[in-house]
């Protein structure tokens, strides 16, 4: 099995990483990250706080995620997201969430019956928690021209255009170069 995260993460909050699992939001080469049960059980195994198990509702959890980013889409503008985007994240937020668990060896467990559920939860009470805080005016969209990513800047000067520096920034570098090699 492979080391390599399968879902991208530094967003800067769990909300705006849930986000980023429809890859290339808004450009024609889309990517859908969550087409079924498995994998919303990988992103939860990979992005949450506790083993995945339970019930993986994808369509629904889909329907959560652009809910979410109907949220701070409207948040970042001033205003509120439909009224059904809006009763998805409240509804979401009212599950119960991980509980936290020191183990027999000393390492901290967290554990919920529905494991997906849960941080689903979490993942829209930190969508509340964020369309509501003085952190959403450092969202960011990436400047990736096919990215379609929000992430949290949270550089000193407040002027991070990217993502990753890893992708979408190199990206634009290598780019850059090539211009001026031409």
């Amino acid at each position: 099995m492979s080391s390599t995260p399968r879902f991208r993460q530094g967003a800067g909050r769990l909300c705006l990483d849930f986000v980023r699992t429809l890859r290339h939001r808004g450009s024609p080469g889309v990517v859908e990250e969550l087409p079924d049960a498995e994998a919303l059980s990988a992103w939860v195994r990979q992005c949450g706080p506790c083993a995945a198990g339970g019930d993986a509702d994808a369509a629904g959890a889909r329907d959560l995620r652009e809910a979410v980013h109907a949220l701070i889409t409207a948040a970042r503008a001033g205003g509120m997201p439909d009224a059904h985007s809006l009763a998805l994240v409240n509804g979401a937020a009212a599950h119960p969430v991980p509980v936290p668990r020191l183990n027999r060896t000393g390492r901290l467990d967290w554990q919920a019956d529905d494991p997906v559920r849960a941080t689903l939860a979490l993942v829209a009470r930190d969508a509340l928690d964020l369309a509501t805080s003085p952190s959403l005016t450092r969202v960011r969209d990436c400047a990736g021209p096919t990215c379609g990513a929000l992430f949290l800047d949270i550089s000193r000067p407040g002027n991070r255009r990217w993502c990753s520096m890893g992708t979408c920034g190199n990206r634009a570098k290598k780019e850059t170069l090539r211009g001026r090699t031409v």
